[in-house]
């Protein structure tokens, strides 16, 4: 139940109205658990006729409010414009999710990730899918670690965009920000492909490793097998400084709210790691 502050003369009287919490939740967890086609549609219509009805009672609220705060009636009146402008803010979304939820489920359409909306209060999330795993929401990360272990490169991707179209564009990073392309190169299994290898060994990186060969030879890749094994380690170990990371400098979740404070997260995140790897890198004797 929601209630609004309103002065009326020498009174002070409540607006109140249903929020459906409870019964849209149910819908909800029935459209995920549903076996069958037609048992799932309906429990999605259900679910989208729950959705219309706080729609329809959350622009009624709008328009009461907004003449109360012009007839001068409302007691709180900073609260009270906070309230107007997340009403401004949501109501977009929600038009969005039910356009798409049609489209989807009852006309059969393909929405484009682009135009998807999964968090009405994180809008600029990104819906990420790695092979058959399971989906994920955030943003994909690319990060490029030296021999020091220190973290030299990040970019915050939007969308998501497939590996095998970062390899390049990262290591041009390199060569614009160090002034030449990294002299060998040890990479995930995504990034892998003839053409990226192509394109490394013409930016003058002598050996370029992935994870998963993907049809390439080592004798392609690196000088030797030595080689090759010895950057196929160097990538398994870039695993722990990721999970390092994660687990303690806050790059799993970011508390913050909206996509201004989501970049300089991250950034601070890896700024603390890299300021502790110095830390503990013994100094010149």
């Amino acid at each position: 139940m929601t209630a609004h502050l309103v002065r009326k003369y020498d009174f002070i009287w409540l607006t109140t109205y249903t929020h459906h919490n409870r019964a849209i939740k149910a819908a909800a967890r029935q459209c995920i658990y549903a076996g069958k086609k037609d048992e799932r549609l309906e429990c999605y219509k259900k679910l989208l006729k729950l959705t219309h009805k706080s729609r329809k009672v959350l622009i009624e609220a709008k328009f009461k409010v907004e003449n109360a705060r012009q007839q001068g009636e409302c007691v709180h009146e900073g609260d009270t414009k906070k309230w107007q402008e997340d009403v401004e803010r949501l109501l977009p979304l929600v038009d969005a999710v039910i356009s798409q939820t049609e489209r989807r489920v009852f006309k059969g359409e393909k929405v484009p990730a682009q135009e998807k909306v999964v968090s009405l209060y994180e809008p600029h999330t990104d819906i990420i899918v790695k092979d058959r795993r399971q989906v994920q929401y955030g943003h994909k990360l690319n990060l490029v670690q030296g021999k020091s272990r220190l973290i030299l490169d990040l970019v915050i991707e939007e969308g998501n965009p497939a590996d095998s179209e970062r390899f390049v564009p990262m290591m041009e990073r390199q060569k614009a920000i160090y002034g030449r392309a990294p002299r060998q190169s040890s990479s995930d299994g995504g990034y892998a492909s003839r053409a990226n290898l192509e394109d490394g060994k013409e930016m003058d990186i002598s050996d370029v490793a992935f994870h998963k060969k993907r049809g390439l030879e080592v004798e392609e890749m690196a000088k030797s097998q030595y080689v090759y094994k010895t950057l196929f380690r160097f990538r398994a170990s870039i695993e722990a400084g990721i999970s390092w990371l994660k687990r303690c400098f806050g790059l799993s979740r970011c508390q913050c709210k909206g996509s201004e404070r989501f970049d300089p997260h991250c950034w601070s995140s890896v700024v603390c790691y890299n300021l502790v790897i110095l830390a503990r890198h013994p100094a010149p004797s």
